[in-house]
């Protein structure tokens, strides 16, 4: 196949930038994910590439081969040592923009493209030793092997040698009388340098505390350099109009396609590293399959990616769970009591999915899971004094929005909706959107209190959060398929009524 790019298989599925966060960024935490993955690479402006997912399963698996070969140690750090030589040669190019003399421009000019030449050289001796299954980097391999037997890089080589390797023949002497510096030909005078350490090693005792100031080094050159450097170009005149039409003839002598895998493969680095640090804690990721005729989902040792990022920094234990739906399954009811990690699990199913639709690695060790069109969310917002709206119209307003634009291959995520009325109300409104829902026949998670959607249909698996059985006030944060036990619903009425404990002793005069 004729290479394109690494991150996408054909032009036609090519990222049209500039690409915007998605809205539900924040609410699934993947702002921070992206954030973090990112961090330490601003300049590649990776983030376009996570906010948009994947159109179709083929162009997953193309990204998922790229990663399954960056697996391989020797591969992923052959890959870090070229992206480090273009990220050197790039400041060459910016140090140069900084001098003044012309012929130290070009000298340098010249060392920026011998570098860039000797690591185009190793790329393609790394990627042909590499066992390549993907078809991004199989194809990519072909492309540096037709460009480096090229004639424009061949001449690009051959030039920048021979001006090297002339400039290196030149030598010179400078005489130096008051304020007169001349420079005349190498004649030949012997080089004193060695006799005079020789004579004074006898002298050196041992190291001793430099008192010498040090004066902060300067780029470029003075211009006592500039001006023998231009007298020398002026001894020379046939080396340095050889390296003046170096140059002029290779001005953009880098490659657009080498240029551009040097941005994409750092969407692949950048998240091999993120992930490489929770990997070390023994977490694990795994690249899942994907179907989108199916919807069955099975999902083992999960976790939310965000959380566990802050975790393993603080050194703290990360939780995983399980997760399935079969069959006809489509609503997951998730309850359980307060602060028990079922807003965790609600961002963690999005965050697999979304993350799948890119092609990368999920949080898992093991996944099936399904390739949606589109992910919806709605947690709860602050409340805005500019739409004129009370909490309840504005949860309506966006569920509303959000069935309108669902299909039957969307997910929707929904944590603790209708909270602020009451719980009669909140039963009703929460029954009749899960229902449109299942109309709908989409994915969904809904994190609630109310324990009565468990049952609204067969198609609906109730999932609580645990507790220890030896102390029930303390969170196992582990996700479990079992009915309700209606535990979370009383909570959730004694805290609305402040009828709790606390809020009992609170009240009752000591």
């Amino acid at each position: 196949m004729a290479f394109f790019s690494i991150l996408f298989p054909d032009r036609r599925t090519e990222l049209q930038e500039p690409v915007q966060e998605p809205d539900f960024f924040p609410d699934l935490f993947l702002d921070q994910i992206v954030e973090a993955v990112t961090a330490s690479r601003k300049e590649h402006r990776l983030a376009p590439f996570f906010y948009k997912p994947l159109q179709d399963i083929d162009s997953v698996r193309y990204r998922q081969e790229v990663f399954r070969d960056l697996g391989e140690a020797g591969l992923c750090a052959n890959m870090k040592f070229f992206a480090e030589n273009m990220a050197a040669l790039r400041r060459y190019r910016a140090y140069i923009e900084q001098l003044h003399s012309v012929h130290h421009k070009q000298g340098w000019f010249l060392e920026s493209a011998i570098h860039y030449c000797d690591f185009v050289q190793r790329l393609l001796t790394d990627l042909t030793a590499a066992d390549l299954s993907s078809r991004g980097l199989s194809a990519f391999r072909t492309y540096v092997a037709e460009y480096v037997h090229s004639v424009h890089f061949s001449e690009l080589l051959s030039d920048a040698v021979k001006a090297k390797t002339d400039l290196r023949a030149i030598r010179y002497c400078i005489l130096m009388k008051g304020s007169s510096v001349t420079v005349r030909p190498y004649e030949s005078e012997p080089d004193y340098t060695p006799v005079v350490q020789n004579v004074f090693a006898r002298f050196r005792q041992s190291l001793v505390k430099d008192y010498r100031v040090q004066f902060p080094s300067r780029s470029g050159m003075n211009h006592v350099e500039a001006n023998i450097l231009e007298l020398v170009a002026r001894r020379n005149p046939e080396c340095f109009a050889f390296l003046e039409h170096f140059c002029e003839k290779h001005r953009d002598f880098l490659d657009d396609t080498i240029r551009r895998f040097d941005r994409e493969i750092q969407f692949y680095l950048s998240y091999l590293d993120h992930i490489a640090r929770i990997k070390s804690s023994g977490l694990m990721f795994c690249l899942p399959r994907m179907s989108r005729e199916s919807k069955s989902i099975d999902v083992l040792d999960a976790f939310d990616l965000a959380l566990a990022h802050k975790c393993v920094s603080e050194n703290r234990a990360v939780v995983c769970n399980d997760f399935c739906l079969q069959g006809s399954e489509r609503i997951v009811v998730v309850s359980g009591p307060n602060q028990g990690g079922k807003t965790t699990f609600a961002r963690m199913f999005g965050q697999l999915h979304y993350l799948a639709s890119l092609g990368c690695p999920v949080p898992a060790r093991d996944a099936q899971l399904f390739f949606c069109d589109r992910i919806f969310a709605h947690f709860e917002n602050q409340e805005d004094v500019t739409t004129l709206r009370g909490k309840l119209q504005d949860d309506l307003v966006r569920i509303f929005s959000i069935l309108q634009q669902a299909s039957s291959e969307s997910i929707i995520i929904l944590n603790e909706i209708f909270t602020s009325t009451a719980i009669k109300d909140a039963v009703f409104l929460s029954e009749q959107i899960l229902r449109r829902i299942d109309a709908l026949d989409a994915l969904c998670v809904c994190v609630t209190f109310i324990d009565e959607l468990a049952y609204l249909s067969d198609r609906t698996v109730s999932m609580v959060g645990g507790i220890d059985p030896a102390d029930p006030s303390v969170r196992t944060y582990k996700i479990l398929r079992r009915p309700p036990d209606g535990r979370a619903h009383a909570a959730s009425i004694a805290e609305k009524y402040r009828l709790t404990y606390e809020r009992l002793m609170e009240r009752i005069p000591s």
